[in-house]
């Protein structure tokens, strides 16, 4: 019984125990804000608890206001850190002693200060204990022997003597700064040496704001004074400083910063060099290249570095070690900094990718938004950099380069002439800054500054020798532009800052020999499209330069400078991204970002010529005039009742007209016949583009790396070499697929050009395509057979005696297996040729010139059946007057696409194996397309920056293509006459067959 109580008991307790646990672990802790501005006169603020608490007995707050101190009058009975205990002086000893823990007299009633301690005269000393540290009775003010030989004065806490500055002694031979001598900033200066007055303020040009600096008035005079009269190497650099943070402007005033040192500089001219560089006097720091801009170009272009840059091999060199020496803002040199390490890259980013920065020919960029109250953390204060870039020799030893400084916001009288591009305007300076917070400063120095300077964009560039072979630079250029950030609500204010490393060579040259092919090409194009101009207006038989003959010139001129255009911007692109990746010892450099305009002006007048070249051709395959001539004669009468009367008369068995709609429909179906796979051609160049991984050889880098960490800094992209990699891939996918397409597929598997002239044959059918007025193809579909419409039992025997070579050869001449000509009209045969279309012409013409009582389909097909005859008489040599003759082509007129010989008297067919009616197809105009394909997705790229988003596009651009040419046209399949009508051609044919049906059932009824 007590175990089962015991053991309840324990039940009870463990629960309570979890209710409070639980109890405890959903319980909200919260306090009340408090800080330190709410605590009041009597309390503190405690950073422990972070609340106010009040002081003890005989104590006040602070001026911190963090901690408690004893009252006027009471001293420091004891302390433990945490808390104090206050007891009152007597009446003997009223006052505390300096230190707070003691009692003592002053030595005279006046000599009582306001916060209750002893004040001595000036240049006495306050002396409270004996030499072995007991308090006196009585305070003692013991003075400071100012002359010599003592030279003492009170120290800045008042309780020693200590000898005075030298510019005391130097100038009074004294401590006392007296008579016409001038105490400033703590030093004693002779009367005469400087201007008596100087420009404290900073005059921020962007913000049109001159602000009177706290510091500039506290130290300028003071410290210009002191580098010329005592070579004051902290004094000198203070005032180099500040001319910096005066953006070294220069101009006939010569009492701001920098009129001083010019001042200083030329003044101490007998002091010598250092380094035994001119420009570097002794005990000053090195501001400027000279006093005068114009030496940019001396110090820039005068003589390359001692060394070699070399991307592979085992002499590789790749490696940029700069190095700076850093002072503070009052002239202390602080340290010698490694800069690789982020000294310039405000934007916080990994030590890998920061050092990224600094492999010789990586294009670095990094860009960044950063808030005002960082850079006032960051930077309470500015610091100076003197940069040197190492050279280290083959037995370790380290010299250091000097790197010149373009302030971009520098003032000379006024001007900023470092924002030119003339070199030769420039004015080279050495130490820069990356943020100030100190001179904006107007108050106090203690204050937020009322402007920020920042300097948000640093470039370091390099330029290569011209013609060097062995990877040789001249000096890099620091360019710095600064911002002047007026600062009114910081934590709600940001910035914009920017670092970049940049490579550069001349590309004068390569711009000359670009503009001579360009003009070279260019004449050969003109004369080209002349060529072609003069052939269009002989095939169309006309001889007067009209408008349409212009415009006509301009729109071949435009396809063939297109071509001008496309073969320049791949080569050039093919080029460097040769020679650059591939290159060891440095001898190219890729052209900066806005020198590659006037390539990314080429690819586009490329792409826009070329664009008026396709439609041209698109136009031109619509409005081809095609004529399908049925060799097919009935042979069998039928007898046919006669209207009104219940006799008959025999008539011919009509002609299938399916034959003639089959040999149609294939037309339909080769027009968009290419011999490229745009499914495949898309897959394959994103599969090398991106699985692959080459598009990395885009990259602004020399590495040809495929692949890299992702933790990597990944340069951007050259728009040359995204141009040059993708026109060059997407070209030699192509080209492969037309090779294979040749080669082996329309040998081994189907050739359907071929195969559609063996399918006239066998239907018995020729076709007519005239793409202009009087030149043409023919294709000689007439069957050996004599007949095509028969069952299948007469085609396979007449098929089996064609092979055997027991009947004639499908050729027009005799003897002959050439079906497909070139035909050049004579102006005769045309004319008939548009007076039997002219019943069709007027049909869709004007409404007052149609014939009422016609009907438009027994029009239609008379016409088909005069034309059919027509043209049939004509291969047949029925007409002496407009007969024809067969030659061949030379070899000139096939070069230049053009004919020779007029048919004035005769037409002339050309023999014509290769088949060029495919000219009126997509397959005969592969290099326009494959062309256009190639620059409008090299185009969308160069805009996207996305190679998926421009295959993607293209890809439904050639569906575009398709769908335009399937949709495009009219026809008249009835007559065969058809405007290039693809894609509805069988559309057509049940239209025409629901006609034939209609009128049959008229006539039964």
């Amino acid at each position: 019984m007590a175990t089962r109580t015991s053991q309840a008991n324990i039940c009870r307790a463990t629960f309570i125990i979890l209710l409070q646990l639980s109890a405890y672990s959903g319980q909200l802790f919260t306090i009340s804000f408090q800080g330190p501005s709410d605590c009041g006169k009597e309390s503190v603020f405690d950073i422990s608890s972070l609340s106010c608490i009040k002081c003890g007995p005989n104590q006040v707050p602070s001026k911190s206001g963090l901690s408690c101190e004893c009252q006027v009058g009471y001293r420091v009975l004891v302390s433990n850190g945490a808390s104090v205990a206050c007891q009152r002086c007597p009446e003997s000893k009223p006052v505390v002693t300096q230190d707070g823990y003691g009692c003592i007299r002053c030595p005279g009633p006046g000599a009582i200060g306001e916060d209750g301690t002893c004040n001595c005269p000036a240049n006495h000393i306050l002396v409270e204990r004996d030499h072995r540290g007991n308090i006196q009775e009585e305070a003692t003010c013991e003075l400071c022997i100012n002359s010599d030989p003592a030279l003492s004065a009170p120290d800045s806490t008042g309780s020693r003597c200590v000898r005075c500055h030298d510019s005391f002694i130097n100038t009074s031979l004294s401590c006392l700064c007296g008579g016409s001598n001038i105490l400033t900033g703590g030093l004693c200066l002779p009367p005469n040496s400087l201007p008596t007055t100087v420009v404290a303020s900073v005059n921020f040009a962007q913000l049109a704001l001159p602000v009177q600096s706290v510091w500039f008035s506290s130290f300028l005079y003071s410290s210009a004074a002191a580098c010329l009269l005592f070579s004051n190497r902290s004094s000198c650099q203070v005032l180099g400083n500040m001319c910096v943070m005066n953006m070294y402007s220069s101009s006939s005033v010569t009492n701001d910063a920098c009129g001083l040192y010019n001042t200083i500089f030329r003044t101490t001219a007998a002091q010598g060099h250092s380094q035994d560089i001119t420009h570097w006097r002794m005990n000053m720091p090195w501001l400027y290249y000279g006093d005068q801009p114009g030496l940019a170009s001396r110090v820039l272009r005068a003589e390359p570095l001692p060394i070699g840059y070399s991307f592979r091999g085992p002499n590789q060199n790749t490696q940029i070690e700069l190095i700076a020496a850093v002072y503070n803002a009052g002239g202390l040199f602080l340290r010698w900094e490694n800069l690789t390490r982020g000294a310039l890259q405000l934007c916080p980013d990994t030590v890998i990718r920061q050092q990224a920065a600094y492999t010789f020919g990586t294009a670095y960029k990094q860009s960044c938004v950063l808030p005002i109250t960082e850079m006032l953390a960051r930077f309470p204060e500015p610091l100076f950099y003197d940069v040197f870039l190492v050279l280290r020799s083959s037995q370790g030893e380290r010299r250091l380069v000097a790197l010149p400084v373009l302030n971009l916001n520098l003032q000379f009288n006024g001007q900023f002439i470092n924002q030119g591009s003339n070199i030769n305007n420039w004015y080279l300076t050495r130490r820069l800054m990356i943020v100030d917070t100190l001179s904006g400063r107007e108050k106090s120095l203690s204050a937020t500054p009322r402007v920020l300077r920042v300097a948000t964009d640093i470039r370091i560039g390099f330029q290569l020798v011209p013609l060097t072979q062995r990877g040789e630079v001249y000096p890099p250029l620091i360019t710095v532009s600064y911002t002047d950030v007026l600062v009114t609500e910081p934590l709600t204010q940001t910035v914009s800052v920017a670092f970049s490393m940049e490579y550069e060579m001349d590309q004068n040259e390569a711009q000359v020999k670009t503009d001579i092919a360009l003009g070279v090409l260019g004449g050969v194009a003109v004369i080209y499209a002349l060529v072609k101009t003069a052939s269009w207006k002989r095939r169309i038989m006309s001889q007067i330069i009209d408008l349409e003959t212009i415009l006509k010139f301009l729109v071949f001129y435009a396809g063939d400078l297109a071509n001008v255009f496309f073969v320049i911007t791949v080569g050039t692109g093919l080029y460097w991204l040769i020679f650059y990746k591939a290159q060891q010892f440095v001898s190219v450099l890729l052209p900066l970002p806005q020198q590659e305009e006037s390539f990314v002006t080429y690819v586009g007048c490329a792409f826009g010529f070329k664009a008026v070249q396709f439609l041209h051709k698109l136009v031109q395959q619509l409005t081809v005039d095609i004529f399908f001539i049925d060799w097919e004669r009935p042979r069998s009468k039928s007898l046919k009742l006669v209207e009104g009367g219940g006799e008959g008369r025999s008539v011919a068995a009509p002609v299938s007209i399916w034959r003639t709609y089959f040999v149609a429909n294939e037309w339909n179906e080769i027009q968009t016949l290419r011999k490229i796979s745009p499914t495949f051609q898309v897959l394959s160049v994103l599969f090398l583009l991106e699985v692959v991984g080459l598009s990395s050889l885009a990259l602004r880098e020399p590495s040809p790396t495929l692949h890299r960490p992702p933790h990597a800094y990944a340069p951007a992209h050259s728009q040359v070499l995204r141009f040059g990699l993708a026109s060059c891939l997407w070209l030699l996918v192509g080209l492969l697929q037309v090779v294979f397409f040749t080669v082996f597929h329309e040998r081994f598997v189907e050739d359907k050009i071929r195969q559609f002239v063996d399918l006239c044959s066998i239907s018995n059918i020729s076709v007519v395509v005239l793409p202009h007025r009087c030149f043409g193809y023919y294709i000689h579909g007439r069957s050996v057979h004599g007949h095509a419409d028969t069952n299948m039992e007469e085609m396979n025997a007449n098929l089996k005696r064609e092979a055997d070579n027991l009947c004639g050869q499908r050729g027009l001449l005799p003897n002959s297996d050439t079906q497909t000509f070139q035909i050049a009209i004579t102006d005769r045969l045309r004319n008939q040729y548009d007076r039997i279309l002219d019943p069709l012409s007027r049909r869709n013409g004007p409404s007052r010139l149609l014939d009422a009582s016609s009907n438009p389909f027994e029009q239609s097909t008379k016409v088909y059946h005069t034309m059919n005859r027509f043209l049939s008489s004509i291969i047949e040599h029925a007409h002496r007057e407009m007969d024809y003759i067969v030659r061949d082509k030379l070899l000139f007129e096939r070069v230049i696409g053009m004919e020779f010989m007029e048919p004035n008297e005769k037409s002339i067919f050309y023999n014509d194996e290769s088949h060029s009616f495919s000219d009126v197809l997509f397959y005969g105009n592969e290099a326009t397309l494959l062309i256009f394909d190639t620059l409008f997705f090299c185009v969308v790229d160069l805009g996207s920056q996305n190679f998926i988003l421009a295959a993607a596009l293209t890809y439904l651009q050639q569906m575009e293509e398709f769908g335009c040419e399937n949709s495009g046209g009219q026809a008249v399949p009835h007559l065969m006459f058809l405007k290039l009508h693809p894609g509805t051609l069988m559309l057509s044919a049940q239209n025409a067959l629901q006609q034939y049906a209609m009128i049959l059932f008229q006539n039964l009824n």
